[in-house]
């Protein structure tokens, strides 16, 4: 199939966007049937507004202060840590983590 770039107005703004051939590809490889009714500054206020600008619906997810059991840096992680795991930072947990097949 062949796409072009289509104007679309915004059914949020009322200001014209365009819907570009790779978005139109994008959309098709994921089977979506719909073009989009909202331009992209209209969609991510939307998606904000929806989860309160962070993941988990508006709340913000707590943070525990640790220090990197393979690096020894300080980082963050979102769980408590009970001590009898090494906790490590996101660099050293792809180095250590188990491969998946």
């Amino acid at each position: 199939m062949t796409y072009q770039d289509k104007s679309i107005q915004c059914s949020d703004c009322g200001a014209p966007f365009t819907f570009t051939v790779e978005e139109q590809e994008f959309f098709a490889s994921k089977g979506y049937t719909n073009e989009p009714k909202r331009c992209p500054s209209c969609r991510e206020a939307r998606k904000s507004e929806r989860y309160g600008g962070t993941s988990y619906g508006g709340l913000r997810r707590q943070m525990f202060p640790v220090t990197c059991a393979e690096c020894g840096n300080p980082t963050e992680v979102p769980f408590e840590p009970r001590g009898d795991r090494p906790v490590y930072c996101s660099d050293c947990y792809r180095k250590v983590r188990p491969k998946r097949y």
